[in-house]
């Protein structure tokens, strides 16, 4: 009887959910016919062609990181190879015009763009807030990123879609639905191998909480849901049909994850090398002081509170007298209150250690006065751990200061290596090994540093704006057949 009721009720849930499955396809369909006819409506332009649109996915496009001179370069370069094509850009940062974003690019990066842009203004940016999901919050934000890459589908459907932000979810979005070509510029994968080592061995980090590392229940859980995770990302990164890498590191992750060797590329950032090859290199004539100069945007993995606790461990340990005085400058972008917050609770670290009085903060600088820290600073400062490639690290090398950064990630793969056999800068890990190396570095003759600021700036034409543009253009051709 009880197997007779239950056949009773599956047959007609099967039947159901059958029937749902092919309304939902059907929609799915209408929806994809109704955005191909949008796009096939859209006018021609002056030669009478209807212009190739190409959309970049960059919800933060006026923040000023690396990332943003990424983008910008790479509409730049499309402008000057295809001469039908208009560059989209989707954006959250409504608090600003488009002429103002376009200028910003300019002081920031000294990028001029060649055409117009056009922006698309997001108004739900707030769904992939990381603030917005204190738990699950990779889930949370890939979750809320489908929601915004569907608002910005529906304002402007693109030809070929370009996720240059990495939010990889919205990639089976524009093509399945968009039926548009799609590539993706991966500068950090959402989700690593080693983000699943440091929970599976029960490390405390920034984004692996305290609470969960002392409880094994909490740490399996946690392992579940990002094992679970890894293979949502997996699937939804395999869907692209160019795969860019910002880096040997980010490569060897992607290909584990993604799985799509044979359409994934390194495409190093563009550093503006050229622009810091004119601070002349030599000899340091001798100073009442010395800088140090630290270039990255004030967020929680860049691990500021490192270098202002290996700096005032520095301080302590150096003999009073024995030295010129020291400055720590730390020079970043704020994109928000909260990276506002942490610009003031590393204020507040300063203090509680004395040092408020030897470091100082430029936040959201023109790029003519970072160049002119730049050229003034003996040590490059970075203290990311496995940050994926390191463009603040490249700039510091071409301006010609001796860089110390994190032995992990990019610094360790691509950057900080000997370039022609020889020395181009340090790396070290914790607090104590960062300030003997900083120590180290200053005890160095000025000639001694003069030869590794040399062998640095030789070793960073590969990072070059040329050298973008080159690889940039071998790698998308395949969208523009």
């Amino acid at each position: 009887a009880c197997f007779r009721l239950l056949c009773s009720l599956l047959l007609p849930a099967l039947f159901l959910s059958g029937i749902l499955c092919i309304c939902l396809v059907v929609l799915l369909w209408g929806v994809r016919l109704w955005i191909q006819r949008k796009k096939q409506l859209r006018s021609a332009g002056r030669d009478g062609k209807r212009p190739l649109l190409v959309a970049f996915f960059h919800p933060y496009c006026n923040a000023g990181g690396g990332g943003e001179r990424v983008l910008w370069c790479a509409i730049r370069t499309l402008q000057k190879k295809y001469r039908n094509v208009t560059c989209v850009v989707y954006t959250g940062d409504r608090d600003a015009t488009g002429e103002e974003i376009v200028e910003g690019a300019f002081r920031r990066f000294n990028i001029k763009l060649i055409h117009p842009v056009k922006f698309v203004f997001l108004e739900k940016r707030f769904l992939v807030e990381a603030s917005l999901y204190p738990h699950f919050t990779l889930l949370g934000q890939s979750l809320g990123s489908v929601f915004l890459g569907w608002e910005a589908l529906l304002k402007c459907a693109p030809d070929i879609y370009i996720d240059s932000m990495g939010y990889a979810f919205t990639i089976p979005l524009f093509k399945y639905l968009g039926g548009c070509r799609v590539g993706c510029y991966v500068h950090y994968p959402t989700i690593s191998t080693d983000m699943l080592s440091v929970v599976r061995n029960q490390d405390t980090r920034f984004n692996n909480a305290a609470f969960i590392t002392s409880s094994p229940l909490f740490s399996k859980f946690k392992l579940v849901y990002y094992y679970f995770f890894a293979f949502m990302y997996g699937l939804v990164g395999s869907c692209s049909d160019v795969v860019m890498v910002n880096s040997s590191w980010t490569l060897n992750h992607i290909l584990s994850l993604w799985r799509v060797g044979a359409c994934t590329s390194v495409v190093y950032p563009p550093c503006d090398v050229q622009a810091f090859l004119d601070i002349p290199l030599e000899v340091e004539k001798s100073t009442s002081e010395y800088s140090i100069v630290s270039v990255s945007q004030f967020r929680p993995e860049k691990d500021h509170p490192l270098q202002i606790r290996a700096f005032a461990k520095l301080l302590k340990e150096k003999r009073v007298g024995q030295q010129p005085s020291l400055k720590l400058i730390l020079i970043g972008g704020c994109r928000n209150q909260q990276d506002e917050e942490r610009v003031n609770n590393l204020k507040r670290l300063c203090e509680e250690l004395g040092v408020s009085d030897d470091v100082v903060f430029r936040i959201n600088i023109p790029f003519e006065e970072l160049k002119r820290h730049l050229a003034e600073a003996t040590i490059g400062l970075h203290t990311m751990w496995n940050e994926h490639f390191g463009i603040g690290v490249v700039e510091c090398m071409a301006a010609g200061t001796v860089v110390l950064a994190h032995n992990s990630g990019g610094p360790k793969l691509d950057i900080v290596v000997r370039h022609e056999g020889r020395v181009t800068g340090f790396l070290a890990e914790d607090e104590d090994s960062y300030a003997e190396t900083m120590a180290y570095i200053f005890s160095l003759p000025p000639e001694k540093r003069l030869e590794i600021r040399e062998s640095a700036r030789r070793s960073v034409h590969r990072f070059s704006d040329q050298h973008f543009e080159d690889t940039f253009l071998l790698s998308v051709e395949p969208l523009f057949k």
